[in-house]
Protein backbone atom coordinates (compact mmCIF):
# COMPACT_ATOMS: atom_id res chain seq x y z
CA UNK A 1 0.00 0.00 0.00
CA UNK A 2 2.59 2.32 0.88
CA UNK A 3 4.19 1.74 -3.06
CA UNK A 4 0.74 3.30 -4.14
CA UNK A 5 1.13 6.46 -1.95
CA UNK A 6 4.46 6.62 -3.20
CA UNK A 7 3.42 6.58 -6.92
CA UNK A 8 0.72 8.80 -6.26
CA UNK A 9 2.54 11.37 -4.50
CA UNK A 10 5.46 11.10 -7.63
CA UNK A 11 2.46 11.69 -9.85
CA UNK A 12 1.06 14.55 -8.42
CA UNK A 13 4.62 16.24 -8.20
CA UNK A 14 5.50 15.42 -11.98
CA UNK A 15 2.10 16.54 -12.15
CA UNK A 16 2.16 20.17 -10.89
CA UNK A 17 6.19 20.59 -12.30
CA UNK A 18 4.79 19.31 -15.53
CA UNK A 19 1.95 22.36 -15.45
CA UNK A 20 3.83 24.84 -14.06
CA UNK A 21 6.67 24.93 -16.39
CA UNK A 22 3.72 25.00 -19.46
CA UNK A 23 2.36 28.15 -17.50
CA UNK A 24 5.65 29.71 -17.17
CA UNK A 25 7.96 28.88 -19.18
CA UNK A 26 8.62 31.85 -22.13
CA UNK A 27 6.48 31.37 -26.13
CA UNK A 28 8.08 32.49 -29.10
CA UNK A 29 4.94 34.86 -29.13
CA UNK A 30 6.24 36.80 -25.77
CA UNK A 31 10.01 37.75 -27.06
CA UNK A 32 9.93 40.99 -28.70
CA UNK A 33 11.90 41.60 -32.29
CA UNK A 34 15.14 43.32 -31.57
CA UNK A 35 15.08 46.82 -32.35
CA UNK A 36 18.03 48.12 -34.61
CA UNK A 37 20.27 50.51 -32.59
CA UNK A 38 21.00 53.97 -33.04
CA UNK A 39 24.72 53.30 -34.21
CA UNK A 40 23.15 51.26 -36.68
CA UNK A 41 20.82 54.02 -38.82
CA UNK A 42 23.85 56.70 -38.00
CA UNK A 43 25.78 57.85 -40.77
CA UNK A 44 29.13 57.43 -40.74
CA UNK A 45 32.55 60.12 -40.07
CA UNK A 46 33.93 60.96 -42.64
CA UNK A 47 37.32 62.76 -42.59
CA UNK A 48 38.78 64.88 -45.20
CA UNK A 49 42.27 66.39 -46.46
CA UNK A 50 42.16 68.99 -49.49
CA UNK A 51 45.04 69.51 -51.70
CA UNK A 52 45.08 72.37 -54.18
CA UNK A 53 47.51 72.93 -57.14
CA UNK A 54 47.42 74.77 -60.26
CA UNK A 55 43.39 74.43 -60.30
CA UNK A 56 42.79 71.22 -59.43
CA UNK A 57 41.54 69.71 -56.17
CA UNK A 58 42.75 66.29 -54.82
CA UNK A 59 40.02 65.27 -52.18
CA UNK A 60 41.37 62.21 -50.06
CA UNK A 61 39.91 60.87 -47.22
CA UNK A 62 38.46 58.22 -44.76
CA UNK A 63 34.83 56.65 -44.19
CA UNK A 64 33.73 54.43 -41.54
CA UNK A 65 32.02 51.60 -43.14
CA UNK A 66 30.01 48.92 -41.13
CA UNK A 67 33.17 46.07 -42.28
CA UNK A 68 35.80 45.61 -44.26
CA UNK A 69 33.78 43.80 -47.12
CA UNK A 70 31.80 47.55 -47.85
CA UNK A 71 32.47 49.24 -51.49
CA UNK A 72 33.18 52.81 -51.09
CA UNK A 73 33.66 55.29 -54.62
CA UNK A 74 33.44 59.17 -54.22
CA UNK A 75 33.06 61.79 -56.81
CA UNK A 76 33.25 65.64 -56.64
CA UNK A 77 31.09 68.52 -58.02
CA UNK A 78 30.60 72.60 -57.28
CA UNK A 79 27.59 73.29 -55.51
CA UNK A 80 25.41 76.48 -54.89
CA UNK A 81 22.87 75.50 -52.67
CA UNK A 82 23.48 78.58 -50.41
CA UNK A 83 24.55 82.17 -51.89
CA UNK A 84 28.11 80.94 -51.89
CA UNK A 85 29.92 77.86 -54.02
CA UNK A 86 31.11 75.34 -52.34
CA UNK A 87 32.22 71.74 -53.13
CA UNK A 88 30.39 68.90 -52.22
CA UNK A 89 31.92 65.29 -51.81
CA UNK A 90 29.17 62.70 -53.34
CA UNK A 91 30.46 59.18 -51.00
CA UNK A 92 28.92 55.80 -52.29
CA UNK A 93 28.92 53.73 -49.02
CA UNK A 94 27.25 50.41 -50.44
CA UNK A 95 26.74 47.50 -48.07
CA UNK A 96 28.11 43.99 -49.17
CA UNK A 97 25.92 40.84 -49.33
CA UNK A 98 28.73 38.46 -48.44
CA UNK A 99 29.43 37.21 -45.18
CA UNK A 100 31.64 39.55 -43.74
CA UNK A 101 32.48 40.11 -40.04
CA UNK A 102 30.91 43.36 -38.23
CA UNK A 103 33.74 45.66 -37.42
CA UNK A 104 33.71 49.16 -38.31
CA UNK A 105 36.79 49.73 -40.50
CA UNK A 106 38.00 53.27 -42.17
CA UNK A 107 37.78 52.98 -45.64
CA UNK A 108 40.03 55.46 -48.34
CA UNK A 109 39.08 57.28 -51.30
CA UNK A 110 39.91 59.56 -53.42
CA UNK A 111 38.39 62.10 -55.95
CA UNK A 112 38.92 65.24 -57.87
CA UNK A 113 38.11 68.74 -59.07
CA UNK A 114 38.90 71.24 -61.03
CA UNK A 115 37.65 74.66 -59.16
CA UNK A 116 38.48 77.92 -57.56
CA UNK A 117 40.87 77.65 -54.68
CA UNK A 118 39.31 77.99 -50.97
CA UNK A 119 36.13 76.57 -51.13
CA UNK A 120 34.19 75.26 -48.67
CA UNK A 121 33.78 71.54 -48.72
CA UNK A 122 30.58 69.87 -47.67
CA UNK A 123 30.33 65.76 -47.95
CA UNK A 124 27.22 63.68 -47.89
CA UNK A 125 27.06 59.59 -47.88
CA UNK A 126 24.37 57.75 -49.54
CA UNK A 127 22.78 61.33 -49.95
CA UNK A 128 22.95 61.84 -46.36
CA UNK A 129 24.44 64.53 -44.36
CA UNK A 130 27.92 63.39 -43.21
CA UNK A 131 29.24 64.52 -39.83
CA UNK A 132 32.81 66.56 -41.68
CA UNK A 133 35.94 66.72 -40.56
CA UNK A 134 38.60 68.33 -42.64
CA UNK A 135 42.18 68.87 -42.30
Amino acid sequence: MSSLRLLGAAAIIAGVLVISFIILAPHTHDIQAPTPSPAATSVPAVTLHDSYTKGLHTITGTVEAPNACAIVTADAALSEQTSQQSILVRISLSEDSSVCLQLPTAMDFLTTLSAPAHLPIEAVVNDSAASTTVL
